[in-house]
């Protein structure tokens, strides 16, 4: 069996990720996609893929709400700086983080100076909908999750911002998106 051509696009993508010599670190506010546009964008890059939640449950040998509920925000977002830091450091090609990581000094401090950020924002309705899917966001069982979503944009976007790489989700496929980040990658290398 033959292997297909490489087509254009296949072949831009692969010029521009031979240029990526730092991990990419997804920064934004929960539900933007940063996990699911994260595997997608890895997979288009040829690199590996890891969340940082998933790792910080992993090394804590707990769940993030029992973090929360147990040690409080200050205790995790403490864990969460070191587990990045540490995925950063093995090279990891694609990292997702969590919507609060990037507004921790440190943490942005270390992503910003190791890998290349990358801002996913996305509108407040989507985000709504999107994080209605899932009940374990310790975050919006504070009150309306509209509102609350609405507060964390306001309040993180000048820290996001700082991320020399900015998408805008849509509500179309993922690929779309990965391509979008490979392509701003591309211009900002």
């Amino acid at each position: 069996m033959s292997a297909a051509c490489p087509t254009p696009d296949d072949r831009a993508i692969a010029a521009i990720a031979a240029r990526i010599t730092r991990p990419v670190v997804l920064v934004g506010l929960m539900g933007v996609g940063k996990s699911t546009v994260g595997r997608k964008l890895a997979a288009m890059l040829g690199r590996d893929f890891v969340d940082a939640d998933d790792a910080i449950v992993e090394a804590a040998q707990r769940s993030i709400p029992e973090i929360f509920e147990t040690f409080g925000e200050a205790h995790f977002r403490d864990g969460e700086r070191r587990v990045i830091a540490r995925l950063i450091d093995e090279g990891h090609g694609v990292i997702a983080t969590g919507g609060g990581a990037f507004v921790d000094p440190q943490t942005r401090a270390g992503v910003l100076e190791k890998g290349i950020a990358v801002w996913i924002d996305c509108d407040i309705d989507t985000l709504v909908e999107r994080t209605s899917r899932r009940a374990n966001r310790p975050l919006l069982k504070q009150g309306n999750p509209r509102d609350i979503l609405t507060r964390l944009a306001a309040e993180r976007a000048p820290f996001y911002a700082e991320a020399p790489i900015r998408i805008v989700s849509e509500t179309g496929p993922h690929a779309d998106t990965a391509r979008a980040i490979i392509k701003a990658i591309g211009q900002w290398l």
